[in-house]
């Protein structure tokens, strides 16, 4: 028998990667998603670390991050991590805090995000649908070994049909959102 709960479980999972890599997009405002998973070179080159392992960081206001570090001794290694990453932030240290100022988001770059939210949910849709696809397989597998009856094989088709399109909605959904915030001025 099809278990449809982990069938589900992949998908809950499926959501979950294309929020995370929704949230690394920019939009006209600042979030913690954009720079928490930076990897810092840090204490001689020694270790290396994600942002959010060495600090905290906060909105100071729609465009502008604070970022506080945990250990005062990282922050020049925070500050290259920040000013060297491919998102053109305006980054200046202050005693022991490094604020991060997002400039606003020109047309050509609003189309170029508005694209690669594009492609994400496209990414992630493709992933429901070979997971649709491979526990379609295996019980086209039980029906075909006579583990199922057709009775059975076509309620758990209509069963995975819906599960799949549900969480494709909840894509497109997530897609819509991003776009929108992405191209708001």
């Amino acid at each position: 028998m099809i278990d449809l709960v982990n069938f589900r479980t992949q998908l809950v999972q499926v959501v979950n990667r294309a929020q995370e890599n929704l949230a690394t997009i920019r939009t006209g405002r600042a979030t913690s998603a954009l720079i928490e998973n930076l990897i810092v070179t840090t204490y001689g080159g020694e270790a290396k670390l994600k942002v959010i392992e060495l600090a905290t960081i906060n909105n100071e206001g729609p465009q502008t991050l604070l970022v506080t570090p945990f250990d005062p001794s990282v922050i020049a290694d925070l500050e290259k991590a920040l000013r060297e990453s491919s998102l053109s932030f305006s980054v200046s240290v202050s005693g022991n805090q490094v604020r991060v100022k997002a400039p606003p988001l020109t047309e050509e770059q609003r189309q170029k995000y508005s694209k690669l939210v594009s492609q994400f949910a496209e990414e992630s849709r493709e992933s429901i649908r070979r997971q649709r696809d491979d526990i379609r397989k295996k019980l086209k597998d039980e029906f075909d070994s006579k583990q199922i009856s057709e009775d059975v094989k076509y309620r758990q088709e209509e069963e995975i049909e819906k599960i799949a399109k549900e969480f494709t909605d909840k894509i497109e959904d997530l897609k819509k959102h991003k776009e929108q915030e992405v191209l708001t001025i």
